[in-house]
């Protein structure tokens, strides 16, 4: 287990690769080599979270490409991507697509570390919100039409004998959905079925 999180080096250049490895593998990171953006973008949806450092001039998808796609995709994942000596124009063009920071090569060892450490520091929060908020998504969608119209009556404060009568079945049957609400939503109780009703944004503030 690392202790100080995942990163993610694409580069095309393997002495690149291998120097960064050592580097960040001896500084406490997990780190997972890849030789082009396109392997990195297709073990993206299997990749715990963590940062990317990329090179910005490689053969297929840039690293300006890559930014473009991993914005498309909504990723958490922040970026640090590595530009050549004069190359300040791309690294402006990458910051604007939403890159964390860039480094110009050759660069301390010591700076990419700590640009490392805070890049994640600062998007962890979001990453994880954004993780429960899809579990919650999730949840949501495993409910049936009529479990979601049982839902939505308990979150607006309805009784099961209301909710029963604005569909015209028993109270009984109305308490079977209930309970299968609770357990698919993984709520405890109804002000907890609130929250997450709240957090999935079935309640209009």
């Amino acid at each position: 287990m690392t202790t100080k999180g995942h990163v993610y080096v694409i580069d095309d250049d393997a002495a690149m690769r291998d120097s960064l490895n050592f580097l960040l593998d001896s500084s406490g990171f997990g780190v997972t080599l890849f030789d082009s953006a396109q392997v990195f973008l297709h073990a993206l949806p299997g990749l715990a979270f963590g940062c990317v450092v990329s090179d910005v001039r490689m053969p297929g998808i840039d690293g300006i490409e890559l930014l473009k796609r991993m914005k498309a995709q909504h990723s958490p994942f922040p970026i640090l991507i590595m530009t050549g000596h004069g190359d300040v124009p791309l690294a402006v063009e990458a910051m604007k697509l939403g890159a964390v920071d860039f480094l110009e090569k050759p660069f301390e060892d010591d700076r990419l570390t700590t640009m490392i450490e805070s890049a994640i520091r600062q998007a962890e929060p979001a990453a994880r919100s954004e993780a429960v908020a899809q579990d919650i998504a999730a949840r949501v969608a495993s409910l049936s039409p009529r479990e979601r119209q049982v839902m939505e009556g308990l979150i607006a404060g309805l009784s099961n004998k209301l909710i029963a009568r604005d569909y015209d079945i028993s109270p009984r049957t109305i308490e079977v959905y209930r309970a299968n609400v609770m357990t698919k939503m993984q709520a405890a109780s109804l002000s907890e079925l609130v929250r997450l009703a709240m957090r999935a944004g079935m309640l209009k503030d």
